[in-house]
């Protein structure tokens, strides 16, 4: 519980008769000090000859001010020692600065990573981040997600996937007149509410880079049926097998979950095929580690008895050993553009039809990753 903080009030002084002009300090004609009220918006507007628009979007770091302007109401705002009262702002703009972030995703690392982005974007903005971990599969799921948007009095929200791929809720956002961004691995809505990730090119970049190592046999854990980034990922992986030459067979691809353990029990499966597969590609860094467990236990010395890919490249990667061959997929990067846009829609500060922001993962070749053993 925070402490509460009080404070005796003191009534001012009236100046004493003689007192010199320099004892009652002004800024531009206003005076400052310890006994006179705290500066409002509308003060720093009118001090800097200019509209409480313009003050607000030099608060909110918005490019759409002149280098002069800014600089003239930053440096009054200095003098002044102005800081904005989120509670008056609030009204004033009729917003309540929050912006939420609403996920159902079982990978923690993604979800810590999409905050660190989230938060630098907005860290200085004025905004705030309201965080809200929901289940997609619950027959309540929309209405509880409508009612935090409510609830909060929300300005926009982030949706990550799988979330992001629901239509009835970018509906409903839409009747709710609610901004949002939508990070997705497809683009299924207009280009100004996504952030694109090409999981499909992504994958392809796997499968090339293990068709070049000479593998032949070749293995895949997907992500669950439920996300676009799953189906992208395999079809990309498939697709690019087959312009090698290769084929992807069924008895060599079993679904994951995105988790340690899905990994671990999905290599278990493809470690006890006939003939055993020289290299899985797992579709996220916790189930590749999965399979490192599996291999070591089945006495399989990664790389040289088995390579291993991952996807995302998250700091997991390059702290187990052998180092992990992995696609980068710049999380954080993602969750910052994501805030970016989401603000400059609330401030309608974007121009006509924007595109889709679009990021682009690619691999980074470590040490779990070699030639096929003889």
């Amino acid at each position: 519980m925070a402490a509460r903080t009080t404070s005796r009030k003191t009534r001012a002084r009236a100046p004493a008769r003689g007192a010199s002009p320099a004892s009652r300090t002004t800024v531009e004609g206003t005076r400052v000090g310890a006994a006179t009220r705290k500066h409002t918006i509308n003060d720093i507007a009118r001090l800097a000859n200019v509209s409480k628009k313009t003050v607000s979007r030099v608060l909110n770091e918005s490019p759409f001010v002149r280098e002069a302007t800014r600089a003239r109401v930053s440096e009054i705002m200095q003098k002044v020692s102005y800081t904005p009262d989120p509670q008056a702002r609030g009204l004033a703009f009729r917003r309540s600065f929050l912006i939420g972030l609403v996920y159902d995703n079982p990978n923690a690392q993604y979800i810590v990573n999409i905050q660190e982005g989230v938060l630098g974007a907005i860290r200085r903005s004025g905004y705030e981040l309201v965080v809200h971990p929901c289940d997609r599969t619950s027959a309540t799921f929309l209405a509880e997600v409508k009612s935090f948007i409510n609830r909060q009095k929300l300005d926009g929200v982030i949706l990550l996937p799988p979330i992001s791929e629901d239509q009835a809720l970018a509906r409903a956002l839409k009747e709710m007149n609610c901004s949002y961004i939508r990070v997705l691995a497809v683009p299924l809505d207009e280009p100004s509410n996504i952030v694109l990730a090409m999981d499909r090119d992504a994958a392809r970049q796997v499968a090339e880079h293990l068709a070049k190592l000479g593998h032949n046999r070749i293995a895949l854990i997907t992500g669950p049926p439920g996300y676009r980034s799953a189906h992208e990922r395999l079809s990309g992986f498939s697709d690019a097998l087959g312009d090698h030459g290769l084929t992807l067979p069924a008895e060599y691809v079993v679904e994951g979950a995105y988790t340690f353990d899905s990994g671990f029990a999905g290599a278990e499966i493809l470690l006890s095929r006939f003939p055993r597969p020289t290299a899985i590609f797992a579709c996220n860094d916790e189930m590749a580690a999965g399979v490192y467990k599996a291999a070591y236990l089945k006495g399989l010395r990664v790389p040289s008895d088995l390579t291993v890919v991952g996807y995302d490249d998250s700091p997991l990667a390059s702290r187990i050993w052998p180092s992990l061959t992995t696609v980068r997929l710049p999380i954080r990067d993602m969750g910052r553009i994501a805030a970016e846009r989401l603000i400059a829609k609330i401030q309608r500060l974007e121009g006509p039809a924007p595109s889709a922001s679009t990021v682009f993962p690619h691999l980074v070749v470590r040490d779990s990753s070699t030639r096929p053993p003889a």
